[in-house]
């Protein structure tokens, strides 16, 4: 294993280097003076009060380079990613609204039949939104809603020291030639076996087996989990032997790449079988890779080797620190 290069890769990777932006845009819009908003920067979603649960309200755009390289995968990835961060949290996905931007309408039409491909797949609806019809680029964003109880919900910033890692990941899946960066899970899989896989997160919720969660987004799954770790105000290790990987996957593209079904979780130690159980009965491999402890340093652990990945103490990959009270 060469820890050295997997630190070079993780910290250069631009999945991991773009998020540096959002701590200073949550600068100009805090959010601590709405005493409504239970969770906000460092979460997946958004959490809003609303009786005895939380309105759960994320958002996504589709990078560019995707929507000229495959707008049908724009189209479909961008209710996807979505999706997964209404699961990540606990919830259960309600609606979503989109913004398209269009220049040339072929372009329009893939991303809308891509959409709609997901819309059926997921089970989740696009109530409405807004067209700009008459722009110079192209682009699509959408926006979710989603509920969980109050009692359930599954925050990044309540890891605690001592939990088990896990790495839950779907391995049954592919790159796509546009997007080699991307492991593709669902889209060939029978609806509702993925929405299976979907109402998990909310399963594992209702039994109060995670302590903290995220879906393995850009940053790959070591990146996520530093974002985990970052908003939780600790530190951890990952044995690199331990991550769930394809046969024949490239270890290197395996650990930078958006996972289709993918999570993060952390969990009491007494926890970690009937987690890893949960996650296996939808036939997605899960497995303890590290452990969560004190202090701010994320290492990497091969055999009797190790690295310091992150020290959350001087480096940042969102800059979002903890904002709940424990």
């Amino acid at each position: 294993m060469d820890l050295d290069g997997a630190v070079n890769a993780i910290r250069t990777f631009p999945g991991v280097t773009r998020k540096r932006t959002i701590r200073e845009i949550v600068r100009f819009l805090p959010t601590d003076s709405f005493s409504t908003v239970a969770a906000s920067e460092g979460e997946d979603a958004a959490a809003i009060e609303f009786g005895d649960d939380y309105i759960l309200f994320a958002a996504d755009g589709i990078m560019e380079a995707l929507v000229k390289s495959d707008p049908f995968f724009a189209g479909y990835f961008s209710v996807l990613v979505n999706v997964n961060d209404i699961a990540a949290m606990g919830g259960k996905s309600l609606a979503m609204v989109d913004v398209m931007s269009i220049k040339d309408d072929e372009v329009c039409a893939q991303i809308l039949k891509g959409l709609e491909a997901a819309v059926k797949k997921f089970n989740v609806p696009v109530v409405g939104g807004h067209t700009h019809p008459d722009c110079g680029y192209q682009a699509i964003d959408v926006s979710i809603i989603g509920s969980v109880p109050k009692t359930d919900i599954i925050r990044s910033d309540m890891a605690e020291t001592g939990n088990d890692i896990v790495f839950a990941m779907d391995l049954d899946g592919h790159f796509p030639v546009s997007l080699p960066y991307a492991w593709e899970t669902t889209f060939s899989k029978d609806d509702d076996y993925v929405q299976k896989q979907m109402a998990l997160l909310p399963k594992i919720a209702s039994e109060h087996l995670a302590t903290a969660a995220k879906d393995m987004s850009n940053p790959g799954c070591i990146g996520t989990l530093g974002m985990l770790l970052e908003a939780s105000g600790k530190g951890g290790y990952v044995d690199m032997n331990r991550i769930p990987v394809p046969e024949g996957a490239d270890f290197m593209q395996w650990i930078l790449a958006y996972q289709g079904y993918g999570f993060v979780v952390t969990c009491r130690p007494e926890n970690s079988r009937r987690l890893i159980s949960l996650f296996e009965s939808v036939g997605v491999a899960a497995a303890v890779v590290g452990s969560i402890e004190d202090g701010s340093r994320l290492r990497l652990v091969s055999g009797e080797e190790e690295r310091v990945l992150f020290d959350f103490s001087k480096d940042m990959i969102t800059g979002c620190r903890p904002r709940c009270k424990r």
